[in-house]
């Protein structure tokens, strides 16, 4: 089934025990349930953020001259354009 088949039957099937509150609250915290599962690999903490800040400032760094536009200044850092 396509991702498109699969949200049809999904509405069709609330549409069938949308008249029932309990089981649409079923519905709803099995639904919850599921999405907690998938994880926002974006999503970090604030210790995590600054970690990651660290380390990056430890990295090679570049800085883009104010007369310069991105062409020149990738072109600077040995990117063939």
């Amino acid at each position: 089934m396509t991702t498109i088949q699969l949200n049809a039957e999904i509405y069709r099937t609330m549409g069938i025990i949308a008249e029932d509150e309990n089981l649409l609250k079923q519905a709803l915290r099995y639904l919850k349930k599921l999405a907690s599962k998938k994880q926002d690999e974006t999503l970090m903490t604030e210790e995590q953020f600054f970690a990651r800040v660290d380390k990056a400032k430890q990295g090679k760094s570049a800085v883009m001259l104010p007369t310069e536009n991105l062409t020149e200044f990738l072109r600077r850092q040995g990117y063939e354009l």
